[in-house]
């Protein structure tokens, strides 16, 4: 009752049989000499900065913005400050005249 009933997958009528492979052909050079050589040993390999990968330049840039945003708030916020100290100073300084 609770087993899927599948149904059944019909015959093939043709089968494909594939065509047999040709056999790899492997070449083979004969040596210009008997003698064996020593390969020239090259100058050390020196490691050289590859300079920055994307990830790396990602990275700075989203810190550059981040960064640059923070200082935008602090910048706005300091405005608003110095205004709202002025507005202040001018209501308690014109109370006082009067």
């Amino acid at each position: 009752m609770f087993r899927p009933k599948y149904p059944e997958a019909p015959t093939p009528t043709t089968v494909y049989t594939p065509a047999p492979a040709a056999p790899a052909v492997q070449y083979s050079h004969a040596p210009a000499c008997s003698c064996q050589h020593v390969p020239a040993a090259g100058p050390a390999r020196q490691t050289s900065w590859l300079g920055p990968s994307a990830r790396t330049v990602g990275v700075v840039l989203a810190v550059g913005v981040v960064v640059t945003a923070l200082l935008a708030a602090v910048v706005v916020t300091a405005i608003s400050v110095a205004v709202a100290a002025v507005v202040m100073r001018s209501l308690l300084t014109s109370q006082r005249h009067r």
